[in-house]
């Protein structure tokens, strides 16, 4: 009797399931991948000499001497640098302040209206933890440029859904170096109103096409786990993304594009951008990271720019996150360009040459990846 009960019991619950799936077998639910957002950023004005720029440290820790060098170079550019409050600070043995700490810092940089630009000093880790106590509102109200990479690309996207564009450039732990390398002047000249225009050399691994749209991305072990966030860009439509890494395995890297495929978001790019893959693994037979996601991406039938010095290398040429930009792949080379106003400045890629190449070690140690 027990058993022809439980069964009975069985039955109706199934039964139950069943009516009440097929009661809503006429109503498509969107799934959180499919939701999409409109990205219409504005452009922050342009600097002019006098005008004041924030150092702040919204990751790791970095030390004054690299911020004062730092602050030294702004000021041969003109430009009046001025140190956030709680920069200089260290917690736990990485972070740059505690996170209100840290929030307090671009808070205070975006609410003074005589700071024009905001440079990140170093990346690391850390952007993560901020997301939940900015607000695209207070990131929209006063529209001005944002500098930095790496972990800084979790705030890229939190400046791209506020809609308003950034830089995706060097910091303080390259520009103490001087300033005077083509990876800062370039961005110097972008942050005064002189827009690149990218040529750049064939790649074997380069898939033809031309393609507009907003330009999202940066590192991707940074961006991918914002998936869902309100810094998240790629819930966007029409994009262009662009993909770095560093010191990254072959087999995370693919784990990472496959979490986005997942979720949509290669079907929402009219075209991809693959900058450096600084000192990443090599576990697998494929000859490059290039290699390997061209063999991903092909079923897209989007163009692929491959070889974009952007990223931990160094040379890191400037992008401009959120920007409507073109992307022209060629079997002769290739042409990116960004579709905003400013003095249009033609940049031949291959030309750049680094006199001293930083150390693998200090390399890590900047993107945080070693201490």
């Amino acid at each position: 009797m027990k058993l022809w009960m439980a069964s009975a019991v069985m039955m109706f619950a199934g039964a139950s399931l069943l009516s009440s799936c097929s009661d809503d077998d006429d109503v498509i639910m969107p799934s959180p991948s499919e939701e999409t957002v409109v990205i219409n950023c504005v452009k922050p004005d342009y600097l002019s000499t006098g005008d004041k720029v924030a150092l702040i440290s919204p990751s790791y820790f970095t030390p004054m001497e690299n911020v004062e060098k730092t602050a030294a170079v702004l000021r041969s550019w003109g430009l009046e640098p001025v140190i956030g409050p709680n920069v200089g600070k260290k917690v736990d043995g990485q972070y740059a302040g505690t996170v209100s700490e840290r929030i307090s810092d671009i808070q205070w940089a975006l609410r003074d209206p005589s700071i024009k630009a905001i440079i990140c000093n170093r990346g690391g880790y850390g952007t993560i933890q901020l997301i939940d106590y900015l607000t695209l509102e207070e990131l929209k109200a006063s529209p001005k440029w944002l500098v930095g990479f790496s972990d800084i690309s979790t705030l890229h996207g939190l400046f791209s859904r506020a809609g308003v564009m950034s830089v995706h450039g060097t910091m303080s732990s390259f520009l103490a170096k001087g300033g005077t390398d083509e990876t800062s002047t370039l961005m110097r000249d972008l942050l005064m109103g002189k827009v690149p225009r990218y040529e750049l050399p064939s790649h074997k691994d380069n898939i033809v096409g031309r393609a507009s749209g907003v330009l999202v991305g940066g590192n991707l072990c940074t961006f991918v786990p914002n998936l869902g966030s309100q810094a998240d860009a790629t819930k966007g439509k029409d994009l262009i993304l662009f993909v770095e890494e560093v010191e990254e395995s072959m087999h995370n890297i693919d784990r990472q594009m496959r979490i986005l495929q997942m979720n949509g978001v290669l079907d929402r790019c009219k075209g991809i951008v693959l900058g450096e893959f600084t000192d990443c693994g090599t576990e697998f037979t494929y000859e490059s990271v290039e290699a390997m996601l061209h063999d991903m991406l092909e079923e897209y039938h989007i163009p692929v720019l491959c070889g974009y010095p952007g990223g931990h290398g160094d040379v890191n040429l400037p992008l401009v996150m959120g920007a409507p930009v073109t992307i022209d792949v060629r079997n002769d080379g290739a042409t990116l360009q960004f579709d905003i106003d400013g003095i249009q400045q033609e940049v031949r890629t291959e030309q750049i040459s680094v006199a001293k190449p930083t150390p693998v070690a200090a390399r890590m140690r900047m993107a945080g990846k070693r201490e």
